[in-house]
């Protein structure tokens, strides 16, 4: 595929899912539309396309736009970088200067059907979830307590929920607090987690007791993260429309947690905030059924959300 422009720049977790395609970039930003024509010619000239990918905010010229229409009809697609992201890489182009709002309709809340559809999916999945992980459960504390007897089983933190409303959400402690080290992001190594810690996390045991929070109506089982309120509030005024993912509640696993890594800076969350929107936007029972199947092959293959 070529890609004309740079107004997203594609990530590493996009490059690897798009390894299949020839990748070629070509910037633009107002040039000598000859210049960039002959550029796509060479390249079309060496490799096979399917796509030609429009991800500029310059105004095309007349005579660029007739270039590709002529190789449209030689077949290869023209698409917008918005349609792209949403069709094959499952994301939203999220403008980071606000310079476009017009897709903010189509992101709504659920409806009183769908909210019982997740209702139904959250307790039938909550419950036999909570009785057989019971004897996970119970081990967990007590080895939670014999590597790390310093602090509490349980932690317990301020998150924001739906329609920013903060609760107070419940995890097993995966981290020493005899330690003299802090950073709002969880690095690689990092010193804070102990074995078992470290365990919990890649298998998500850490999360289930989040499903007391499910029972209370203040998660879903599938949405988008429940981030720490000292963060959530930091991105809200850092990120354009971070808050539009607060118009569900959120969830212990989510279409953002299964398509990308654990978030180590503000890139990673605005990465992360274009597949929560996309699944706020295309939400289905396909995408619900979908997203617990991804969930449980990356518990399965240890790589933690």
């Amino acid at each position: 595929m070529i890609v004309l422009g740079e107004k997203y720049k594609f990530c590493e977790v996009d490059k690897e899912k798009l390894k299949n395609y020839n990748f070629t970039q070509i910037k633009y930003n107002n040039k000598n539309p000859k210049e960039v024509i002959k550029q796509i010619e060479d390249a079309v000239k060496n490799n096979n396309y399917q796509f030609l990918i429009l991800n500029t905010k310059a105004k095309l010229p007349k005579e660029l736009i007739e270039y590709l229409n002529k190789i449209h009809l030689k077949g290869i697609k023209f698409i917008t970088i918005e349609e792209f992201l949403e069709k094959y890489l499952h994301k939203l182009y999220i403008p980071k200067d606000n310079e476009n709002v017009d897709y903010l309709s189509y992101l709504k809340p659920y409806n009183k059907f769908e909210y019982l559809i997740k209702r139904i999916i959250d307790f039938s999945i909550a419950i036999p979830l909570a009785i057989l992980s019971s004897p996970i459960l119970i081990y967990s504390a007590y080895r939670i307590k014999k590597e790390s007897p310093d602090g509490p089983i349980l932690f317990k933190q301020k998150r924001v929920g739906k329609n920013a409303e903060e609760f107070v959400c419940y995890k097993f402690r995966s981290m020493r607090t005899d330690i003299d080290f802090f950073d709002h992001y969880t690095q690689e190594n990092d010193p804070r987690i102990f074995p078992w810690g470290k365990i919990m996390r890649k298998t998500r045991i850490d999360e289930i007791p989040q499903l007391i929070n499910v029972f209370k109506g203040e998660m879903h089982i599938i949405g988008p993260r429940a981030e720490w309120n000292e963060l959530g509030r930091k991105y809200e005024k850092e990120l354009p429309f971070y808050t539009e993912r607060y118009l569900v509640a959120p969830g212990i696993t989510g279409w953002a947690q299964i398509n990308y890594p654990y978030g180590k800076n503000l890139e990673d969350t605005y990465q992360k905030l274009t597949y929560d929107l996309y699944y706020i936007k295309n939400w289905s029972i396909w995408l619900e059924i979908k997203t617990i199947f991804k969930t449980v092959w990356v518990m399965v293959k240890g790589k933690g959300l």
